[in-house]
């Protein structure tokens, strides 16, 4: 693959943002007939699919962020020079290709693209059809600002593909595909692991957990989990799982206070049975298949746990590795939590809504990815790049 300097890719993000701006009308316009055709049942969904003024307003925006960022290829991460004479030099390279995979959000059309491509990386996207004619105009700016600056269109490809015909591509893709990225649920990942023959990086899947600590302050962790639970909820940082220690003082009109704050967002509660016996007006957990669940809707799990060990554990059982948060006034127990817990983000005294990488100092990114290789957490520019040895020698030979 031709490394790109890093002048012309800058020139490329700013024609993009330039040509977004000029389509904005049309952008716009085509994300209406997107709208028009969903069924609006799927909230968390609908809400992913929207663009308008204030989103194009972010979307140019994080192409201008990305254009400021330093040029991720290329950097020196070690150098050696051994008896022998050789120098190693270890620098940050292209992955090549990476293929995301993502549903609604037609916001991921641009940020995936300006990312991969500042990274000297083609991309691949398959977006959802719920976002088509939005993502068709997208992909149309990305490639009028490509061929204005002389480059092909194929640094960026929009795959228009059936679930079917993406099954095949998967197994027996028609070029070389260094890195997929699923984006979104459960079902999407699995499929996605299922069927592709390369390294595939698992992102998306939230059930975030908070866990309340008997010492924690109390309108604190209120105002925390009603951030958490309701302030997106079609984000994968949003909340699911509510953990709160059997050792909470007054325990009985706290589990009522929050009843009745969640109530007020419209949040539909599940309980276990000890919480059950206080808020009996509340449906029973029945099925052990909840604690896995994802729920992106105004839903939530309530239950009691014996000490941050028990939470700990339910974490690291059913959580999806995403992030969870601990309240308490314990800054020892916090760090022994943080420590434990087995998320990409882990929070003291915190909204996990923060895991985002604007938030988190990173800017526009990929996605978060929840599996451990070759990086946790928000995706963003750095992210987006393998490394290489260089060796430079003087006829050395080993012996």
């Amino acid at each position: 693959m031709k490394l790109l300097t890093t002048k012309i890719k800058n020139k490329v993000l700013e024609s993009v943002a330039k040509i977004l701006d000029q389509n904005r009308a049309r952008i716009i316009s085509a994300n209406q007939l997107d709208l028009a055709a969903f069924n609006k049942d799927d909230q968390a969904m609908y809400d992913r699919l929207v663009v308008d003024d204030a989103k194009m307003d972010v979307i140019i925006n994080a192409v201008l962020e990305v254009k400021a960022k330093p040029d991720p290829v290329g950097k020196v991460k070690s150098t050696v020079k051994r008896e022998n004479g050789l120098e190693i030099i270890n620098k940050t390279a292209p992955f090549g290709t990476i293929m995301i995979i993502y549903e609604s959000r037609p916001d991921v059309t641009i940020e995936a693209a300006i990312l991969a491509f500042k990274s000297n990386n083609k991309i691949l996207l398959k977006g959802g059809k719920e976002a088509f004619h939005t993502n068709m105009v997208l992909v149309d700016c990305w490639h009028q600002a490509l061929h204005l600056n002389g480059l092909e269109s194929d640094w960026v490809q929009f795959l228009r593909l059936s679930r079917t015909e993406t099954q095949a591509f998967l197994k027996n893709p028609d070029q070389q595909i260094d890195l997929i990225v699923p984006r979104g649920g459960e079902k999407l990942i699995e499929f996605v692991k299922a069927n592709a023959t390369c390294p595939v990086l698992v992102s998306g899947r939230g059930n975030n957990f908070i866990y309340v600590d008997h010492t924690a302050n109390w309108e604190q962790s209120v105002k925390v989990i009603l951030n958490a639970k309701t302030a997106k909820i079609s984000a994968c940082n949003a909340l699911d799982k509510i953990l709160i220690d059997k050792k909470m003082p007054d325990l009985e009109n706290k589990l009522k206070h929050l009843q009745k704050a969640l109530h007020q967002f419209k949040v539909t509660l599940l309980v276990d049975k000890e919480v059950k016996a206080i808020l009996p007006e509340e449906e029973e957990i029945s099925n052990e298949a909840i604690w896995y669940e994802e729920f992106l809707a105004l839903k939530a799990c309530v239950a009691l746990v014996s000490d941050e060990s028990e939470a700990i554990s339910m974490i690291n059982e059913y959580s999806g590795g995403h992030s969870s948060s601990i309240m308490t006034t314990d800054k020892k127990k916090a760090q022994e939590f943080m420590e434990q817990v087995d998320c990409g983000a882990v929070y003291h005294n915190a909204s996990t809504r923060f895991t985002d990488g604007g938030q988190m100092g990173v800017g526009a990114e990929l996605a978060i990815s929840t599996g451990k290789l070759h990086h946790r957490g928000p995706l963003g520019l750095e992210q987006l790049v393998t490394n290489k040895y260089f060796i430079y020698g003087n006829g050395q030979v080993r012996v």
